[in-house]
């Protein structure tokens, strides 16, 4: 089974965590987390946002991004970022890749990019736009590589409440 591998490197902000552990539960999606982070799991806003969906997630922590290489080594990773200089629709995502993203005031660490060129990714938007939402961001991306997939395991038709068919 494919599997789309969603990694936070040092997230800051509960609610976009929360809003991204919701969207990995609904698409199927293991969410990584690397520390430190701006906020314990058990923190309030985070649980909220995604808190009818957490029992759906199949979550990892790791102490550090050495630590997350170290235990993802055949891993096919790639970079979410404003830096990037590929449009994330044109890449070709291979089952089980790992998309990172980095923290909401600085993004992911610039060695990272500099060592990754060709899968160092971003999402077209005006000059003027500093960067979109974390949360809106890994949606995106997520549904991106579905839509590649041919949406896998997904329901892809919903069906009227109100009326007898």
């Amino acid at each position: 089974m494919s599997k789309i591998n969603i990694v936070l490197v040092e997230p800051q902000i509960p609610q976009n965590t929360g809003n991204i552990a919701r969207t990995c539960a609904a698409t199927g999606a293991s969410l990584h987390l690397v520390k430190p982070m701006g906020f314990t799991v058990d923190d309030k806003k985070l649980k909220r946002a995604g808190l009818d969906y957490w029992h759906l997630l199949d979550i990892t922590y790791y102490d550090n991004l050495d630590d997350f290489y170290n235990k993802n080594k055949d891993g096919k990773f790639f970079y979410l970022t404003t830096k990037g200089t590929h449009i994330y629709s044109d890449a070709v995502f291979p089952e089980n890749c790992y998309i990172l993203f980095g923290r909401e005031d600085a993004g992911l660490p610039e060695e990272l990019l500099k060592n990754n060129p060709d899968t160092s990714l971003r999402i077209p938007m005006r000059d003027e736009a500093r960067s979109l939402n974390l949360s809106n961001t890994v949606a995106l991306v997520t549904y991106e590589i579905l839509r590649q997939w041919g949406f896998p395991d997904l329901l892809c038709e919903g069906k009227l409440t109100k009326f007898d068919w």
